[in-house]
């Protein structure tokens, strides 16, 4: 073995004990983050289209905060992407969590005034807590070998569950909190949305150190299989369009549902306690079981999870369309199969934009394809108020469930591709 070839292996073997120690590290303090950024996004979809419908007295605008917060989740994507490419994860993904922060401030002021301009803008700033908790589960694959991808956008995902899962559940409490503060009650979710997604962007800021995505481009400048001679930047593989298109859909299925859901619980007389537990469910669903989706997402494939998001959706889609409005277990049982489903669709779908790029493309790939998620679910917002106010709630539901079922031709069409998606 010749002195360069000794070098080499040196070169390699310090870069694999660092990528081990880095990954291990990078994990705990996305976990750390992600539970304090999951209580802050359930503050929106809890109680966003109350407090709409509340401030502006109509249900044909009550879809509108999901929209909009949504839009400013796809601005935030875009930047939190670019800022990523540029400064790597920690810069980006802490900057995008203290901009939700500052939105959620401003929710609870035009609350608090009763301004629906502002209440209209800081929801649209509001939105970037909500990207940059998704782009969050990027940070956790930069390091992460091929065949334990899957795992390790689940166990980013994961983590999201506590906070999200408590944040629905304390809406009654953090409302009598909002009271007794002089504030409407609706409010009290986002005085919560405000200290946690602060609190995960200082996390980010001061602790994710090395920086994952700036390490690994660092390890694999020395890989000949992904450097380009050129010195060029190269494109994604098809598997990332193939994923994009996977999260596009099930993201607009599930948000036109779910959003639609505690107005339709609140027409028929469920209390805030009530439209807590079902969304809380909804959110566990949405993360909960990620550590199981994970690995069957490494073990049984992207694809064959992927078809199976759509089929959950749709079965979600059927039950809440069939649900006597009075029947809280069957729209609990609803809304656990749409975050099941929205779950499935988005870890497999992540795991196929990861595998079609390299760390020097790979955040502005993925910042650009969560623009998409995040305009998909501000359509599905905003048409999902209109169409249930034009119609009903079950055939919203059964709107939503038959859209998921696009997906099965598109990942036909994979299947049959011999180029950059993997044949699982």
């Amino acid at each position: 073995m010749s002195r360069s070839d000794v070098r080499t292996a040196e070169v390699t073997a310090i870069d694999d004990a660092e990528r081990r120690r880095v990954q291990k590290r990078t994990l705990a303090v996305v976990v750390v983050s992600q539970i304090l950024g999951g209580a802050g996004l359930a503050a929106g979809i809890t109680v966003g289209a109350l407090l709409a419908q509340e401030m502006l007295g109509s249900d044909s605008l009550a879809g509108a905060p999901t929209a909009l917060f949504t839009l400013g989740s796809a601005l935030a994507a875009f930047l939190v992407g670019r800022i990523t490419q540029a400064r790597g994860r920690r810069v980006g993904l802490g900057l995008g969590f203290g901009a939700g922060g500052v939105g959620a401030i401003g929710v609870v002021v035009a609350a608090l005034t009763d301004s629906v301009p502002l209440l209209f803008v800081s929801l649209f700033v509001y939105g970037a807590g909500t990207a940059t908790n998704l782009q969050a589960r990027y940070a956790g694959t930069d390091l992460a070998p091929a065949a334990q991808r899957g795992t390790a956008i689940s166990v980013a995902m994961v983590s999201t569950t506590l906070g999200a899962v408590a944040g629905p559940n304390l809406v009654e409490p953090l409302g009598e909190l909002a009271t007794s503060l002089g504030l409407p009650s609706l409010s009290g979710p986002f005085l919560l949305a405000a200290v946690a997604y602060l609190a995960a962007g200082t996390t980010l800021i001061a602790l994710l150190r090395p920086d994952p995505l700036l390490l690994a481009r660092r390890i694999d400048a020395g890989n000949p299989v992904t450097t380009s001679s050129s010195g060029a930047v190269p494109r994604p593989g098809p598997g990332a369009y193939v994923g994009a298109t996977v999260m596009v859909l099930t993201q607009v299925a599930m948000v036109a549902i779910m959003t639609m859901t505690p107005v339709h619980m609140r027409a028929h007389h469920h209390g805030l306690g009530d439209v807590g537990l079902v969304i809380g469910v909804h959110v566990g669903a949405m993360y909960l079981p990620s550590l199981v989706t994970g690995v069957l997402v490494d073990k049984v494939g992207r694809l064959p999870m992927a078809a199976a998001s759509g089929i959950t959706l749709l079965l979600a889609g059927v039950t809440a369309a069939v649900a006597p409005a009075d029947s809280l277990a069957l729209l609990i049982v609803a809304l656990a199969l749409l975050g099941i489903g929205w779950n499935f669709g988005l870890i497999s779908g992540t795991a196929l934009v990861v595998d079609a790029t390299v760390p020097e493309n790979r955040p502005r790939t993925q910042g650009t394809i969560d623009v998409l998620i995040a305009l998909a679910g501000a359509g599905g917002g905003a048409v999902s108020g209109v169409v249930m106010s034009a119609t009903d709630y079950a055939t919203l539901s059964l709107g939503g469930g038959a859209l998921a079922l696009a997906l099965i031709p598109v990942l036909f069409w994979a299947r049959r591709d011999r180029t950059g998606v993997p044949q699982q």
